[in-house]
């Protein structure tokens, strides 16, 4: 009797422990179908939007390769748990920011060419070109990004969109304050009239103007933007230096609950110092 209660527990447990195993290689599996397809997608998206034409596919199995590296190497160096958990987290979210800054870059460098821009528009209108031919001219004449976003507006034109669509779509993709007030000034001479060459030359004028200014304040705040980089690095350089100096007292922040809080803490804290520096650098012009 006391055999068959044996084996039937072995039995019920093993049962218990396969199903438990195959449900959690179908909930891996569907989170990651479902991870690897919004990855593709975001990607396709994001870098399409920016004319980057990259493999989806490539990017993700690098991006794979790269949480399974990272994870492995922090693991092997501290071989705590949590902190390599955050480390894979990190970078599954590393795309996203590379992302962010390749736009922000991309949208800070057509906001440059943007004056120049005005500028030619108002030759050529001066000229005697109509709107989409002085468009023409910028493809030719200014360099990427402008004169790529302005192609895929002519591209839309040529195919039957009409000028005020393309105009709205690209405003779309360009969320920029200085190009929507001249998306908006073009659509208001085109539908109630006006002397679009000097509309053109005044918003030149004035953003350049602008720049100018931002310029100054970015070079008088850079000091404080500096300081506010150097004072959230300097508790972690502190950190690490104690762990070389006393690896058994500082193991405690790693091993404890009270050390876990305690770097909760110091993280947030850390945080809320850097966000609250750089609100008071940066000045809105």
């Amino acid at each position: 009797m006391e055999d068959i209660l044996f084996y039937s527990a072995v039995l019920l447990i093993s049962a218990s422990a396969g199903i438990l195993g195959w449900l959690s290689v179908r909930s891996f599996g569907r989170f990651w179908h479902e991870y690897q397809t919004t990855f593709s997608e975001s990607t396709t998206n994001n870098l399409g939007d920016m004319f980057m034409f990259v493999d989806p596919q490539r990017l993700f199995i690098l991006n794979v390769a790269a949480v399974f590296i990272a994870t492995l190497i922090s693991w092997l160096l501290l071989h705590h748990v949590l902190i390599s958990i955050v480390t894979a987290l990190g970078m599954m979210a590393l795309p996203w920011f590379i992302y962010k800054t390749i736009r922000t870059r991309r949208f800070k460098k057509f906001e440059q060419q943007l004056p120049e821009a005005l500028l030619a528009i108002a030759s050529s209108l001066q000229s005697g070109a109509s709107l989409p031919m002085a468009f023409e001219s910028l493809i030719t004449e200014q360099p990427q990004p402008l004169n790529q976003e302005f192609e895929l507006l002519m591209r839309q034109t040529r195919i039957g969109v009409d000028m005020e669509t393309g105009l709205s779509n690209m405003e779309k993709r360009l969320p920029i304050p200085d190009f929507i007030v001249v998306v908006s000034a073009i659509k208001i001479s085109r539908e109630v009239g006006g002397n679009l060459i000097e509309v053109m030359e005044t918003l030149a004028d004035t953003l350049r103007r602008k720049a100018s200014m931002e310029g100054k304040i970015e070079s008088l705040t850079s000091q404080g933007r500096l300081q506010g980089k150097v004072m959230t690095g300097l508790p972690i350089l502190l950190g690490v230096v104690l762990m070389q100096i006393e690896p058994e007292a500082m193991s405690k922040l790693f091993t404890t609950p009270i050390g876990w809080g305690t770097l909760a803490v110091i993280l947030v804290m850390e945080f809320l110092g850097y966000m609250t520096i750089q609100k008071i650098t940066s000045i809105d012009v």
